[in-house]
């Protein structure tokens, strides 16, 4: 992703090297996205249609929870936003107080994208402002090894050299630190002016060289493992990640093209690894396609991920559980930060202390969204009382005590996660806020429910019938039904987000 973007960026302005080795392969363990990654394709010039084709896509509406807050409870986290937009007062206020005169109707019955996920279809939002479509928002599912390998192809056509190799050692200058040129097990030498770390869990040049400290997490997120397997593709493709809480960690349900991606992340302290795999193999949909692998992480963050000349992204930076699939938003953000702040030779210090920040900035308010999840929870497992006793950071205290008082998100301009995303897992997970409207309300809602569950949808998303798909909506478009509609960069709730 670092070497097409900055490739695409920059072209032939600077020399871009990429070392790295079949041996290692891709991590593959989030194949799920957030609506940001319409920001990055759309950067690096990816056509959709391609897209989809290339990697065995499917469209993602949102992540279903079933049993976080209970056994047996379900909630959805939507992408898009919630209800009509009505003057005077948030959506969610008029809910809140409906709710408290009667209104037996959940928050989700108010979202388009949960309307359509839970009758398994999708539709692509629309432009107007006056189309119910334009509250939607969408991301994808993909094989993340397909798509590193379309990334490569992309890479290399723009101008990047690619070598072959591991990395034996790193050479630095004495009287700045900075590293001056890379030694492959083969001999080759790579020098240059800017080194990006994307060495994954390793971190072998902002760790091993650089020193930088990593910040543990673990104290909130306590899950250190993850058992992952693919499976038989069985039944129609859902257009939503589901995510399901187990006894000591969640379980994670992928639907691709040509198979269903699985897995278990969960916590030693509570459950073996032959344990986990056990619970991850009885709960498939399909047929096991190969041996599971486990994967060993720790969370938490390195708050200097830019030292010197060496700047870390991905893993490299810091882990946070796939739970809100995050991981590949945090890659991209990094790079734009990256590219927004490039630097000369002399690398100033003002703008890694300004990268660094940002990215801090970007990793705190994630892991208390992640924490949330956790923490709200009336589950009796050892791991979940534990998680339901924990002390929260201060930030998250705040923000969930401010909810429950009055019903409002304070939310800065560019954090990720907006409103939507916030009362989807503040109500699912069961933290109620107070109403504080007076405005009527019961029948302008149920009205708007209405009108969710009606609303005009397409086929079940089955990436494998897109082309189908697509001449459907033409034909609608060429009788005046449908409008056209781009992607565009979203955040989840489907507003527009920056590329800095």
């Amino acid at each position: 992703m670092t070497a097409t973007a900055l490739a695409k960026s920059l072209g032939r302005a600077v020399r871009i090297t990429l070392l790295e080795s079949e041996e290692i392969g891709t991590v593959g363990v989030g194949e799920a996205t957030i609506p940001t990654i319409h920001w990055f394709n759309q950067f690096i010039g990816l056509d959709e249609t391609a897209f989809l084709s290339a990697t065995k896509a499917s469209f993602k509406l949102g992540i279903e929870f079933t049993d976080w807050t209970r056994l047996g409870h379900r909630y959805f986290h939507p992408f898009g936003t919630y209800g009509a937009q009505l003057p005077g007062v948030a959506f969610h206020h008029r809910w809140l107080k409906a709710a408290r005169e009667g209104l037996d109707l959940p928050l989700s019955a108010f979202s388009l994208a949960s309307a359509l996920a839970e009758q398994n279809r999708f539709a692509k939002p629309q432009g107007d402002a006056r189309s119910i479509l334009s509250t939607l928002g969408y991301a994808y599912h993909f094989d993340a090894s397909l798509y590193a390998g379309h990334l490569r192809s992309i890479a290399e056509a723009a101008g990047v050299v690619r070598v072959e190799g591991l990395l034996q050692d790193v050479e630095r200058e004495s009287e700045s630190g900075f590293v001056t040129a890379l030694t492959t097990q083969r001999g080759e030498r790579l020098d240059g002016d800017l080194f990006i770390d994307c060495s994954g869990f390793r971190a072998l040049l902002i760790d091993k060289t650089m020193g930088g400290d990593f910040e543990d997490w673990s104290h909130w997120l306590p899950c250190d493992r993850a058992a992952a397997v693919p499976s038989a593709r069985n039944g129609a493709i859902t257009p939503y990640t589901r995510s399901t809480a187990r006894e000591a960690g969640w379980q994670w349900r992928i639907p691709l093209q040509h198979r269903t991606g699985n897995g278990y992340v969960f916590s030693s302290r509570f459950i073996s690894e032959d344990e986990a795999i056990a619970t991850l193999l009885a709960n498939l949909d399909g047929a096991a396609l190969a041996e599971p692998r486990v994967l060993r992480f720790l969370a938490g963050t390195r708050r200097r991920a830019w030292i010197g000349n060496v700047v870390a992204l991905g893993l490299s930076s810091g882990f946070l559980e796939p739970l809100e699939s995050t991981s590949i938003h945090l890659i991209q953000s990094g790079i734009a930060k990256l590219l927004t702040l490039f630097p000369d030779r002399d690398c100033d210090p003002a703008l890694a202390d300004r990268f660094n920040r940002l990215l801090n900035a970007d990793m705190d308010v994630i892991k208390d969204f992640l924490i949330l999840h956790y923490h709200a929870t009336e589950r009796t497992e050892p791991m979940w009382v534990e998680r339901r006793a924990m002390a929260l950071p201060d930030s998250l205290v705040a923000r969930e005590a401010q909810y429950r008082r009055s019903g409002r998100l304070m939310l800065d301009a560019e954090e990720l996660f907006r409103e939507t995303s916030w009362l989807a897992v503040l109500n699912g997970q069961g933290v109620i806020a107070k109403a504080t409207t007076r405005s009527p309300t019961r029948s302008i809602l149920r009205s708007t429910a209405r009108r969710c569950s009606r609303s005009p949808m397409s086929s079940p998303a089955p990436p494998r019938r897109c082309r189908c798909m697509t001449t459907r909506w033409r034909r609608r478009r060429a009788q005046g039904r449908d409008r056209a509609v781009r992607s565009d960069d979203r955040r989840p709730d489907g507003h527009r987000l920056s590329g800095s």
